[in-house]
């Protein structure tokens, strides 16, 4: 089980619904991949309306034809499992936003030890 208190990394990825990896959602590529590296957690986050390098917007409301909408996958860690991720990232995400940021754990508590 993993331990996580004090400072750690916020790894950002936003991406497009639309993106792929061997014909499968690229999120749920990068969520197995980080799960698979042994980091803390990973989360998905589906948005509503946005836009990026391109400047198109996409969005979620009824009259739009576009249905591309932005992912933000999140994942914390310490910061050395983070950037030893990092690598994977650069074989994945072709078109999107990378980012890191330091944060505070102040709670990190699971249900149970699944493993």
């Amino acid at each position: 089980m993993t331990r996580l208190s004090g400072t750690a990394v916020r790894l950002t990825i936003l991406i497009g619904d639309n993106d792929t990896w061997h014909h499968k959602p690229l999120c749920t590529e990068i969520v197995h991949r980080a799960h698979a590296a042994g980091l803390a957690g990973a989360s998905v986050f589906h948005g509503v309306e946005g836009f990026g390098a391109s400047s198109l917007v996409h969005t979620a409301r009824l009259l739009s034809l576009n249905d591309n909408l932005p992912v933000a996958i999140i994942i914390v860690d310490q910061g050395e499992r983070i950037r030893a991720f990092l690598p994977q990232l650069d074989e994945l995400v072709s078109e999107g936003l990378v980012t890191l940021d330091e944060v505070e754990v102040i709670r990190y508590v699971g249900r149970g030890n699944h493993r």
